[in-house]
């Protein structure tokens, strides 16, 4: 059994809204009574609580607006898991801080047990002596209602979504573990795959086609934003926030078909895999290409490429069909492996940066600039004075 999880907008009246919005402020005044406890804590020298249940029994009996116990639960289960995960990167010797920072709209998760499921609509539940809230959902779940186990309450871009987790079995296809495909992660393509003398390549034109009319989008509505953007200090006008409001809706718009365009493409592959019975696939992860400086036009935009998010879309996938994944490094490990073109660059003369010049370029724009002082200065010598 796999999880996977499909995100559904929510269909709701001004009072559901409301509510929804209202139990997400709730989670956020959650996660920031957290922060704020651990923060005293550090402060006067003691122990910060970690703990998930600890932290249950430190909330056990608190009402926070229309909250249920399974909801607020979830925000301390999420503040525990961040709380260890910064500790591990820690003891790893990484970069990584505590969490500290408040949202005013939190995630809200429901386990399996706290919510029902009707057709179309959901029931979630909240405190004891509030009124029930039903939430319609814009399409059917399509997981069967036995395989549910999650629903999390979320806000995007101004408007409520629900996403749904459910347990998926395995597939089993009878596939030949013998046989191997590779894969190939490209920029403008998203995938190419060849396995002997078949080969698959996915069209990535529909996805930057949409980058494009989007830059463009993009562009037009900041020309005309900026007149009436506020200065620092300002609410800004009823005007900007409608339109500061649409811009964020295009740009979630804009990440939700980029993102279903890659969810395609690797269906699209793993439904080719099936068919030629190929049972291991070998992707090559191009992480050395993306730490390359290459300069300010030739370096690659991650977030265009968006490289996790299609090696995340194939080995999901490819995990319910039941193939095998192996990633593997594009780069070799050693450098005289990698050609003549890479010993010619190592051979050549590394190109000083330029906000370090050399001692000579300061000393002679010093001159320059001493010359031109002195030949625009004022003059001192006294007037003959001839008529």
């Amino acid at each position: 059994m796999v999880y996977r999880t499909s995100r559904i907008r929510l269909r709701v009246t001004r009072a559901q809204a409301r509510r929804c919005y209202g139990l997400l402020r709730a989670g956020g005044d959650v996660w920031a009574a957290l922060i704020e406890v651990n923060r005293a804590r550090f402060a006067r020298g003691a122990q910060p609580i970690a703990n998930y249940q600890e932290w249950c029994r430190e909330v056990a009996g608190v009402r926070v607006g229309e909250l249920s116990v399974a909801a607020m639960r979830s925000v301390v289960r999420r503040y525990s898991d961040a709380f260890f995960e910064t500790a591990r990167r820690k003891k790893r010797g990484e970069c990584a801080r505590y969490p500290r920072r408040k949202r005013a709209l939190f995630p809200l998760r429901w386990y399996q047990g706290t919510f029902a499921l009707v057709g179309r609509r959901v029931r979630l539940a909240t405190a004891q002596g509030a009124a029930e809230l039903w939430v319609r959902l814009s399409r059917d779940v399509c997981y069967p209602p036995e395989a549910l186990r999650s629903v999390t309450l979320l806000a995007d871009a101004g408007r409520l979504w629900l996403d749904v987790t459910a347990a998926v079995p395995v597939e089993d296809h009878d596939l030949d573990v013998d046989r191997v495909a590779g894969v190939d992660l490209g920029i403008i393509h998203p995938y190419a795959v060849a396995s002997g003398d078949a080969a698959l390549l996915v069209s990535g034109r529909q996805v930057r086609a949409e980058e494009r009319v989007h830059l463009a989008d993009t562009k037009a509505r900041a020309r005309h934003m900026s007149a009436k953007a506020p200065r620092r200090g300002q609410r800004g006008s009823r005007r900007w926030r409608k339109l500061r409001a649409a811009q964020r809706r295009a740009e979630a718009r804009h990440r939700r078909r980029v993102r279903l365009a890659h969810h395609q493409g690797a269906k699209t592959v793993i439904a080719w895999a099936i068919a030629h019975r190929i049972g291991t696939l070998v992707i090559g992860d191009p992480i050395g290409i993306t730490r390359r400086d290459a300069g300010r036009h030739q370096n690659l935009r991650l977030h265009q490429w968006r490289r996790i998010h299609l090696l995340g879309c194939l080995a999901d996938k490819a995990e319910v069909a039941g193939l095998h994944v192996r990633r593997v490094d594009e780069r070799p490990a050693r450098p005289e492996a990698e050609g003549t073109a890479v010993l010619v660059s190592a051979l050549r003369a590394p190109r000083a940066p330029r906000s370090h010049r050399r001692p000579q370029h300061r000393r002679r724009s010093r001159r320059i600039h001493e010359h031109t002082r002195a030949r625009h200065a004022p003059s001192r010598r006294k007037p003959t004075g001839t008529a």
